[in-house]
């Protein structure tokens, strides 16, 4: 599945009232990217779900890297179920079930399935993305800098392998430990390289995801971020180590936003949306209230949509609608059952004075004030807008004219308008207040 040509990311449609017994509706994501061939590297995030500076570097070098030179796989929620859970692995920790595990675990084929990437012909190089305690030292310094922390390290299951290109694991691990503390943002956050030295005997590693790579032929390395880092601060060291992987392996890419800690927490946490029912309704997700009312909800329960980031779902649970990013809850949507109608058609605004065509699904910008125009004997519902007589076309509406609490986001601006064929619901625009 190759998404560069995709502007959305994903479509589900869950119906069901618990998570409890749905593993099998969180099936993880392969995204592909560049040129396809027999130099790809694949990289993994999510593999345990209480550890979000790995799958959320996933995730962003999904949708904001692309690849113009080279191939590269990316699964950012590998283990998705235990990424909503906010567990380590509520079926026990999957990244010790690459040795043995019988059919009759619930992760069996989510296992055979990322083993079959894994050992892809074109697979060449695979980093596993993890946050792990502490601070990695060789020797012991103290309690949170010790040899048995995991924090800050390239990780590696020996030296080197038995391979035509990228044998080398110490040097090149060496190499990437280099490039990340060339650019830490503190000293104190030094990296390492940690030779597990697996074959030696070390029964727990041996179970591992990176350890079963190194067996099928691929180079594989771990790369842990401190958990006592805030999150965007550990996706910054993952995303400069899988930068310098793909340096290594010759994959060329383009970077959407700046690579600093302040880029970092601006693309994960603002540049994030959601539409339902073929975007007829579009969400952006930043500042969306914990909870948004009366939203409309097809009556059988059904919700239709696509999401701008593979770690985004919605999660049915009775009459509300959890809007999950990772294992953080955005919003509750509190359903208004209706029939939907589908009908596609332009509807006219004006917006400060200037005449608008706008389609349902689309988002304006207003400075001071916005008119909505009779539309194809639609009703027009202005959500927080209160007029006596009932008729809320026609009519210049400035912000202060619409009860805050309505808002769909928590700065208070911006506001739905919805759109009715008689009581069925054919969709919606949103107006966004500059100010």
């Amino acid at each position: 599945m190759n998404l560069g040509m995709l502007k959305l990311f994903s479509t589900a449609i869950f119906l069901f009232c618990s998570l409890l017994g749905a593993q099998d509706l969180f099936k993880f994501d392969l995204i592909q990217k560049g040129e396809q061939d027999a130099n790809t590297l694949l990289v993994i995030g999510g593999i345990q779900g209480d550890e979000p500076g790995g799958f959320i570097s996933a995730s962003l070098l999904a949708t904001h890297y692309e690849i113009t030179k080279g191939s590269l796989w990316v699964v950012p929620n590998l283990n998705f179920y235990s990424i909503i859970k906010r567990s380590r692995g509520p079926h026990g920790d999957m990244n010790r079930k690459f040795a043995e595990l019988c059919q009759k675990d619930p992760e069996y084929e989510t296992i055979q399935r990322i083993k079959s990437y894994i050992k892809d012909k074109n697979v060449k190089l695979v980093v596993n993305l993890h946050d792990g305690s502490g601070f990695y030292r060789k020797n012991y310094e103290d309690d949170m800098h010790s040899p048995h922390r995991w924090g800050q390290c390239s990780i590696i299951d020996q030296s080197n392998i038995d391979t035509k290109i990228y044998s080398n694991l110490e040097d090149i691990a060496s190499s990437v430990v280099k490039h990340v503390n060339d650019h830490l943002i503190k000293d104190k956050h030094k990296y390492h390289v940690h030779n597990t030295r697996t074959k030696e005997g070390d029964k727990e590693m041996e179970k591992t995801l990176t350890y079963f790579a190194i067996n099928e032929g691929k180079a594989a390395f771990g790369n842990e971020a401190s958990k006592s880092l805030p999150t965007h601060q550990r996706v910054y060291y993952h995303l400069l180590a899988l930068e310098k992987y793909m340096n290594v392996m010759g994959i060329e890419f383009k970077r959407k936003f700046t690579l600093d800690s302040a880029g970092v927490y601006s693309a994960i946490n603002n540049d994030i949306h959601i539409s339902l029912y073929e975007e007829k309704i579009s969400l952006p997700l930043a500042q969306i209230r914990d909870i948004v009312n009366y939203f409309p909800i097809k009556k059988d329960g059904v919700v239709d949509f696509k999401a701008s980031n593979p770690l985004l779902t919605i999660i049915k649970n009775g009459n509300t609608y959890v809007i999950q990013y990772g294992n953080r809850r955005l919003s509750k949507l509190n359903a208004d059952y209706l029939d939907m109608d589908k009908d596609d058609n332009i509807v006219k605004f004006k917006v400060d004075g200037k005449e608008i065509d706008a389609k349902f699904g689309k988002i304006l910008e207003v400075d001071k004030s916005f008119l909505v125009y009779k539309s194809n004997g639609y009703r027009v519902n202005v959500i927080g807008y209160v007029n006596k007589s009932g008729i809320e076309t026609g009519i210049e509406i400035k912000k202060h004219q619409i009860q805050k609490r309505f808002s769909i986001d928590k700065t208070g601006t911006t506001y739905r308008v919805e759109y009715y064929n008689k009581d069925r619901f054919v969709g919606m625009v949103l107006v966004r207040f500059k100010n």
